[in-house]
């Protein structure tokens, strides 16, 4: 299983077409607090429509909360300041794909985090700034779940 992690989410439609990915691949969503907004958020529960009950979502109240649920396992923390392409990566079962805030992307001490494997980026045109939250995670998951060959997928 794949983990995707959003630290500090902020715009509820974004955690809940994340929570509709997940639930289509399986991976399991984890929430890293402060939330911008709460679980019963109707913007979230709207763009999450009836997947909720489908999906795995994880809220920690913390970075070392989160990482005592997912370690041991290899971190990629996605980051448009990185050089190194999400799709140069090898995926394995378990890894960890950890995404930022809107609009400011992750902290520079999660991205210096030693949990930390590697810091990856979604290459882009140049003068673009990032990608929707919620796209970037379902780019970045899809690459890896298409490497592990689409377990449990119908067929």
């Amino acid at each position: 299983m794949l983990h995707v992690v959003f630290v500090e989410p902020r715009i509820p439609p974004n955690t809940g077409n994340a929570i509709r990915m997940v639930a289509a691949t399986g991976a399991h969503l984890h929430l890293v607090e402060p939330l911008g907004f709460t679980m019963t958020d109707a913007q979230l529960r709207r763009a999450g429509l009836d997947y909720h009950d489908l999906a795995r979502v994880t809220v920690h109240p913390s970075l070392d909360a989160l990482w005592a649920d997912v370690l041991p396992a290899r971190v990629f923390a996605f980051t448009a300041s990185a050089t190194r392409s999400f799709t140069d990566i090898g995926y394995v079962d378990g890894d960890v794909l950890v995404f930022g805030p809107e609009p400011s992307g992750l902290a520079e001490d999660v991205l210096h985090d030693s949990h930390v494997s590697e810091l990856v980026r979604i290459p882009m045109l140049a003068g673009r700034r990032s990608l929707n939250l919620s796209n970037a995670a379902a780019v970045a998951t899809y690459e890896a779940w298409r490497q592990l060959g689409f377990p449990g997928a119908a067929p």
